[in-house]
């Protein structure tokens, strides 16, 4: 097996460093991540400048841009062989309900989706790295127990709670929660006395009952939700035809 790793955290963030020593024990990997923290970046490709690649002494590449960026490149213009799996993270802290529309963790994932491999986005349920071996450990486990269990390409969203390993138990199959809306930016001033403004904190959880992944990382279990790109609201389209005669 062929896997591609990325992340948003940047090639140095222990989440992928874990990853790929856990993946690399069953398959031939290639790192490629961004040089820095680009968390939040979602589904941004820089288009306004040219990238570089650079290939650190482990042997992962880093990108000057957003994990986006760093899975496009691999797959269009470095890797001779198409992956068979595209996985990003792991990140730290979540990427539960709302949060998937921000994640750069989701959106590298997402990029190899839409090209056409199975791809999986891995976080961890709390910020820290606490237990990072133990869900590198079992993200290994859901690549070789789950990876030709859907229809392919495939897109899924893991959340792996900060537990020991043998704590996590069986991974529950969920559904997207949904948080309220994100707090207030925070208000402050530069040295020079200009107004800045800091984003906030994510809202807290509205819809987090059982069968969604916030609840399933509360119990302690790792949450698999599968994602899909196609956002037509269908109801809303039928209405609008209606309208429109």
């Amino acid at each position: 097996m062929r896997i591609l790793i990325s992340n948003d955290d940047g090639y140095l963030a222990p989440g992928i460093n874990a990853l790929a020593d856990a993946l690399a024990a069953i398959a031939e990997i290639v790192v490629v991540a961004p040089d820095s923290n680009r968390s939040g970046a979602s589904n941004s490709l820089s288009l306004d400048r040219p990238l570089s690649v650079q290939q650190a002494a482990n042997g992962f590449y880093f990108v000057n841009g957003t994990p986006t960026d760093c899975v496009h490149i691999a797959l269009t213009g470095m890797l001779i062989d198409k992956p068979d799996l595209v996985v990003s993270g792991i990140n730290n802290g979540p990427n539960m309900g709302d949060d998937t529309l921000y994640s750069g963790t989701v959106a590298a994932a997402t990029e190899g989706y839409l090209f056409g491999i199975p791809a999986i986005a891995f976080s961890q349920g709390e910020w820290g790295w606490a237990h990072i071996d133990d869900a590198a450990r079992a993200a290994r486990d859901i690549v070789q127990r789950y990876a030709d269990a859907l229809d392919k390409p495939y897109l899924l969203n893991v959340n792996i709670p900060n537990r020991p390993y043998e704590e996590l138990g069986q991974p529950l199959a969920t559904r997207l929660g949904r948080r309220h809306q994100a707090e207030p930016v925070i208000k402050s001033h530069d040295p020079r006395g200009r107004e800045i403004f800091w984003i906030g904190p994510p809202g807290a959880c509205k819809d987090a009952g059982e069968g969604t992944d916030f609840h399933a990382v509360q119990q302690g279990r790792i949450s698999m939700t599968p994602l899909q790109i196609d956002l037509t609201h269908k109801t809303q389209l039928a209405l609008l035809a209606k309208a429109l005669g």
